[in-house]
């Protein structure tokens, strides 16, 4: 193996899925695994499936030193962990990933969003925002990468080609995203247990998503204007999936369904993670790969343009991606171990 990786939050969800997509990776060994609230555990208690691939790996506490030499570190942890942990890693470790919120947003927007001073600002600059088919020149040998959430990963993806080609209005924008329960995480919360989320579909965080602040600031640094999303999330009874429907103004004339397809296949067909189809796009057909279906239609009866993205939370939205970055920041080829094919049936 050419690399060495630790996974520190390795006990959740997005972790787990960290260590399963690496284990298929030939250019990558997991040598650390990481979760203080586990610290002891052998992997294989928690997530029997990994026993093939993790037999005796055992989670480690918490400590900067025992990462010393690692070339990449996953981080996988609630906001505000990762800005606490980072500067004990610089020096130690080659390349940081962060699959939480701290390194996403300009310290005044992560202020605005998350209601609390940055308090590691000077770091914010070394990060590269990891959405590879649309950031992928900032994703360098010597950037940090933060990875963004599920929600902003398929809204920015389905939105991007019409606002950076011109056909839609960067005012009016609406996105409407679905989830499974497992986007909520491995925490015990009365919204994840299977009385609360079975048999319902619930919006959250109305107005407030802390997620809304991604969506607006990528699509406004892809685009050079102001963009300024209204974003409702809601939370759907499945295990893994995630579906963004999205709605915009039009800003040129002429527009056809035809027209708008043809500017997302101008924008991802040379992508390997990215579908674009015709047919409505479903979140099963991403089930366990990195991949995200895109589609797009223009109304004429209400002068409407929509956009649809499906991907698997825990693969393009979160340890996919990942690595996907990862790959790229090690100069490897973007899709070395990852699946572009979802499971079926």
């Amino acid at each position: 193996m050419a690399y060495r990786a630790a996974v520190v939050g390795a006990a959740g969800y997005a972790g787990a899925e960290l260590l399963r997509l690496l284990a298929g990776h030939p250019d990558v060994a997991v040598t650390r695994a990481v979760a203080a609230s586990h610290a002891g555990s052998a992997v294989t208690d928690l997530y029997p499936a990994l026993a093939p691939a993790y037999r005796g790996l055992v989670l480690d506490a918490w400590d900067p030193a025992a990462l010393d030499g690692v070339d990449v570190a996953f981080l996988t942890l609630p906001h505000g962990e990762s800005q606490r942990l980072v500067p004990d890693l610089l020096g130690r470790v080659g390349h940081v990933i962060d699959l939480g919120a701290d390194f996403r947003l300009p310290a005044a927007r992560y202020e605005q969003w998350y209601g609390t001073p940055h308090t590691a600002p000077a770091l914010l600059g070394s990060f590269a925002f990891g959405l590879p088919e649309l950031f992928r020149d900032r994703l360098t040998a010597d950037a940090g990468v933060a990875v963004p959430g599920c929600y902003p990963t398929a809204a920015i993806l389905a939105l991007a080609p019409l606002l950076t080609a011109g056909l839609a209005s960067p005012e009016g924008v609406v996105v409407h995203a679905a989830s499974g329960v497992s986007g909520r995480g491995r925490g015990l919360s009365d919204p994840s247990l299977f009385s609360e989320a079975n048999e319902t579909v619930t919006p959250y965080g109305l107005l407030t998503h802390r997620h809304t602040g991604e969506i607006d600031w990528a699509l406004s640094e892809l685009t050079g204007v102001p963009v300024a999303a209204l974003f409702t999330p809601h939370l759907v009874p499945m295990t893994r999936g995630l579906l963004a429907s999205c709605y915009a103004r039009p800003a040129a004339e002429g527009l056809t369904t035809g027209r708008l397809l043809d500017a997302y296949h101008a924008q991802y067909d040379d992508e390997p993670f990215i579908v674009v189809g015709a047919a409505p796009p479903t979140t099963r057909a991403t089930l366990g790969s990195n991949a995200a279906h895109l589609t797009a239609r223009y109304d004429d009866r209400t002068g409407s343009l929509l956009a649809f993205a499906a991907i698997d939370n825990l693969g393009k939205g979160a340890a996919g991606q990942a690595i996907q970055a990862a790959n790229r920041v090690l100069g490897l080829p973007e899709a070395t171990g990852l699946p572009a094919v979802g499971i079926v049936p």
